[in-house]
């Protein structure tokens, strides 16, 4: 009873120095920051009781499992919830001081990492008896659940269950496929609770007719001093683990590869992943079949129905099973900002990488940077906001691999056959003269149109056309100083296609040059480039953003809804445009492309350099 009453005091001191900071800051898309943990109170009842199983998880090596929740509470009312906490137990002295000092209690802890009302069971209300069921991801630590009565803002801890726990906390998970500098190579980033004094890192890999090979990792983490603000370096810090990426090389272009992660251990045993397979980039140029999944801003799902607060049910479930569904038919994605909403709380960013790790495992999937990754005042970013939670970008930076020069300076050009992609960092400054923009210009001169006809520009921030609401009250239907800089750069290079996040909805422009429509069709285009068509592609799964009430004459086609676009080139001349529903894997817009080398060299206005006819 003793040791009862002492976790149930530790978690007082948890919860009375929780999440305010983040909801006072107005930070309400994290669900997580709806929670006034400052406000609670004892109230253990010991007629309530509250039981966690099984106790045991994972123990045949998974890496998810359902845990059921027996609650039980003579006194059931409608704001009743139950949090999930991981570690199960609080120890205050480990706990972050408020003011810089331990004598100025309450210090800052963690927040749960999930929560779900008790009502959602419908039989709660009749009887409060009832089993709720939540999915538990290995997190390298063991899970208990409080149950608290009297809503979010001013809650009453009624009592907490045993811990659950998986067999192994420390097993490698979430393997995160990426594209490197170099065709013929492939990087595969993982986690795990194995620092390098505990084990060595490595991927066993193998192809049919190929001898298997092993291939050291790397391990990074970082810690809450890398943290720039609250929550993330308070109520939202969370134990992240250690990061291992390892780097598959001279790999044959278009081929099956099988992998698995280990970790050998001190005393000589090792610790094995599940096998997982990819298929090898295609040689830069190669005709041969090659699909592209392109989002942004899905964030993540909880498919218990717990943080209920916010719409990313089924909006980012829909988007990930969708792209599950059709993954024998995708050979890449592009997750092009936004990535997790964590907003600070560092939990997340396993939940998201488990909700992937069905496409992340399979196919490479890229990276861009958002706001909601980067951007926090005095950091560097060109956007004085708070947006990140105090993240500052480093778990998306350190969590992801990318092939950046400086994974700080998130942009990057990548290739994979037939298209070659210019990945830029809207949350840091890309007008002309600055360091960005030298590297957008480089990076769309340094392509070979004979053999990667295919051209894309993406970043998260609209740089280029939208018709969303706030846009539209600016009058700019841009991000304020967007295209200016970049627009004579897209109609040089002749960029077939842009791609942005930002805005959650689906907008799809015809071949505009500044601002004006340079091609009058819309299902099909073909000869001499115009003029680039630029994408809204940012419903992912995040709320939905409204469209302005006008329409230009440059928006063909829009949709308030969650979907993702693919987009198919068959060989070096035709290209197909597809943007999908998230809800139901549909077609709702497409195009196509069909271009030669010679339209692609042929001048248009601005897109060639001044000619002489000295001979």
């Amino acid at each position: 009873m003793a040791r009862v009453l002492l976790l149930l005091l530790c978690f007082i001191g948890l919860l009375s120095s929780s999440l305010s900071l983040s909801h006072a800051n107005g930070r309400g898309d994290q669900p997580l920051a709806q929670i006034n943990i400052y406000e609670t109170s004892l109230a253990l009842d010991t007629s309530a009781s509250i039981h966690a199983s099984p106790q045991l998880l994972g123990s045949q090596g998974e890496d998810t499992e359902w845990v059921s929740v027996a609650i039980s509470n003579p006194k059931p009312a409608s704001d009743d919830w139950v949090g999930v906490f991981s570690p199960a137990k609080f120890d205050s002295s480990q706990c972050w001081p408020t003011n810089g000092g331990k004598e100025k209690a309450p210090y800052i802890c963690s927040s749960p990492i999930k929560y779900m009302y008790a009502k959602s069971h419908p039989e709660y209300m009749k009887s409060g008896n009832v089993i709720l069921k939540f999915q538990i991801i290995n997190q390298r630590a063991d899970v208990s659940f409080a149950l608290f009565s009297n809503g979010l803002s001013s809650p009453k801890l009624l009592g907490v269950s045993n811990p659950v726990a998986f067999a192994n906390p420390k097993a490698p998970v979430y393997p995160r496929l990426a594209l490197t500098k170099n065709w013929d190579e492939m990087s595969v980033t993982w986690t795990s609770g194995y620092n390098v004094n505990e084990a060595a890192p490595f991927i066993e890999w193998s192809s049919k007719g190929l001898p298997a090979r092993r291939s050291p990792a790397g391990t990074i983490t970082f810690n809450r001093n890398s943290m720039c603000g609250n929550p993330a370096r308070s109520v939202g810090w969370r134990d992240p683990g250690f990061f291992h990426t390892s780097f598959l090389k001279e790999l044959w272009p278009n081929r099956k590869y099988t992998y698995r992660l280990g970790h050998e251990l001190v005393n000589g045993s090792t610790i094995w992943s599940k096998n997982y397979t990819f298929v090898s980039s295609p040689y830069p140029g190669q005709d041969s079949l090659q699909r592209v999944i392109i989002f942004g801003d899905m964030g993540k799902g909880e498919r218990d129905g717990s943080n209920e607060f916010n719409d990313y049910q089924p909006g980012s479930l829909n988007t990930t099973d969708q792209v599950i569904k059709d993954l024998k038919d995708i050979d890449i994605v592009f997750h092009i900002g936004d990535i997790t909403y964590s907003n600070g709380y560092i939990s997340q960013w396993d939940q998201f990488t488990a909700q992937v790790e069905p496409i992340a495992s399979t196919v490479p999937y890229m990276i861009a940077s958002g706001n909601h990754e980067r951007d926090w005042p005095d950091t560097g970013s060109f956007f004085a906001r708070s947006d990140s939670g105090g993240e500052c970008g480093v778990p998306a930076e350190t969590m992801f691999y990318f092939p950046a020069e400086n994974r700080a300076k998130f942009w990057y050009a990548a290739d994979y056959g037939m298209f070659h992609f210019c990945v830029a960092d809207s949350e840091h400054d890309w007008r002309e003269g600055t360091e960005q923009y030298k590297f957008i210009e480089s990076c769309l001169a340094s392509v070979d149109r004979k053999t990667q006809p295919w051209l894309i520009f993406i970043a998260h921030r609209v740089l280029g056309y939208s018709s969303n609401d706030w846009y539209g009250q600016e009058g700019t239907f841009e991000e304020p100083m967007g295209r200016e800089s970049l627009q004579k750069l897209w109609q040089k290079y002749k960029v077939d296609l842009a791609f942005y996040g930002h805005v959650h909805n689906y907008e799809r422009t015809c071949p505009v040059y500044e601002s004006q429509c340079v091609n009058n069709d819309k299902d099909h285009y073909s000869g001499t480039f115009k003029g680039t068509i630029h994408v809204v592609v940012g419903g992912g799964g995040s709320h939905l953003s409204p469209f302005s009430s006008l329409i230009p004459k440059w928006s063909l086609v829009r949709d308030l809804d969650y979907g993702f676009v693919k987009l198919t080139a068959s060989d070096h001349s035709n290209l197909l445009f597809e943007y999908k529903k998230s809800s139901t894997g549909q077609v709702y817009d497409s195009f196509n492309i069909s271009r030669d080398y010679r339209d692609v060299l042929a001048c248009t206005h601005d897109s060639c350099d001044p000619t002489t006819s000295a001979g």
